[in-house]
């Protein structure tokens, strides 16, 4: 029996996901796998999970200049992104090398950066004799998502493969992969099911606003802007977990052409219905709407690593970057206007499971 080992963070829900995503897919291509799934910051202590866990649901709704600052001083800057690095190895071996003891996998997939630093290191020094996967979620910011030592980084968006190289070295695997979003997503699906399937009206517009698993950003300007669209016929607004903001905008929109949703499973659906994404964080959302051919816009929030993940999304064409909502008004209309063919099959990539389980020896 082969058993894997992933290591995830429950920060959102950009880590979970492909953590179980990842997990059935494993199940489904062998059976006889056991898969082990738990979660990296409880690992590696206490003080991980308060400040990469607990923080974020303060700072991202408070002080958001604050996670601005971290993430220059800790990521974007070299000197102190080397520092931390080297902190967080040295405060976070000792809890996933027990666990490892512990569970004795025959590998072991990271889908969380801080786990993946950790982890390369043990890899790079020799503490480690247990091939490691990286799973990547985001396009851009590969200092903090990729790590030497790695044997295999897995990317969702193949348009990161060169910077993981520079990040990683040239020696290390990098594949572009399916299995780290929905499984659905490999799949074309039709708008008019998907509408009937939603409820959703046959005919007419539909916008979908976004803030991501947390329900962070602007959310109420890109309704209210939607809304001064005459063509618009529905606009759908997803909430995340976040049941604050799903009861607040519940109160505060009671036209029939505003629709509070939380966390859905159904975002497949959502994409292939929907004529337009206003979408505040990167990550997973803006992967499947490209897949989906959905035009999307980022707008609302574009802090920390999503300022990274804003100029890709705009070198690469993969989505609208706005900054006021007259800007929001006029991609709105261009976005209304036509809707591309899907930008990317992922079902025409290798599986990540598939990948996973080739470097058992």
């Amino acid at each position: 029996m082969t058993r894997v080992l992933i290591l995830t963070a429950s920060v959102g829900e950009g880590h979970d996901l492909p953590a179980r995503t990842l997990g059935d897919q494993l199940r489904d291509e062998e059976p006889s796998v056991e898969v082990v799934t738990e979660d990296g910051l409880r690992v590696m202590g206490r003080p991980f999970v308060l400040l990469n866990e607990r923080a974020p649901g303060v700072v991202f709704f408070r002080f958001q200049w604050l996670w601005d600052a971290a993430f220059w001083l800790f990521v974007s800057l070299g000197p102190t992104r080397r520092l931390t690095q080297r902190l967080v190895r040295a405060f976070g071996s000792r809890g996933v090398l027990a666990l490892v003891e512990r569970v004795q996998p025959d590998v072991i997939v990271s889908v969380y950066p801080m786990t993946t630093e950790v982890l390369g290191g043990l890899r790079r020094t020799g503490k480690l004799d247990i091939p490691v996967a990286a799973g990547i979620t985001d396009l851009a910011a590969m200092h903090y998502w990729a790590a030497p030592g790695v044997d295999l980084h897995l990317l969702t968006h193949p348009e990161s493969e060169d910077e993981v190289r520079r990040v990683a070295g040239h020696e290390t695997g990098v594949h572009a992969v399916h299995g780290l979003t929905r499984p659905e997503f490999s799949h074309p699906c039709d708008r008019a099911e998907a509408r009937a399937a939603l409820g959703l009206p046959a005919k007419g517009k539909i916008v979908l606003v976004s803030g991501g698993g947390w329900g962070v950003g602007d959310l109420e300007s890109a309704i209210d802007t939607a809304l001064g669209l005459e063509t618009v016929e529905v606009i759908a607004c997803l909430c995340g977990r976040n049941d604050e903001l799903r009861a607040r905008l519940g109160e505060r929109y009671v036209d029939g052409r505003v629709r509070v949703v939380g966390f859905t499973e159904q975002m497949s659906e959502w994409l292939a219905a929907a004529d337009a994404l206003v979408h505040s964080t990167g990550g997973l959302t803006v992967l499947e709407a490209y897949v989906r051919g959905c035009p999307t816009i980022s707008y609302g929030w574009g802090r920390g690593h999503i300022r990274a993940n804003n100029a890709a999304f705009r070198r690469y064409g993969i989505a609208e970057v706005v900054a006021g909502e007259r800007e929001l008004e006029q991609a709105l209309r261009a976005a209304l206007a036509s809707r591309p063919v899907p930008g990317l099959s992922l079902g025409s990539l290798p599986s990540a499971a598939s990948l996973v389980l080739s470097l058992v020896g």
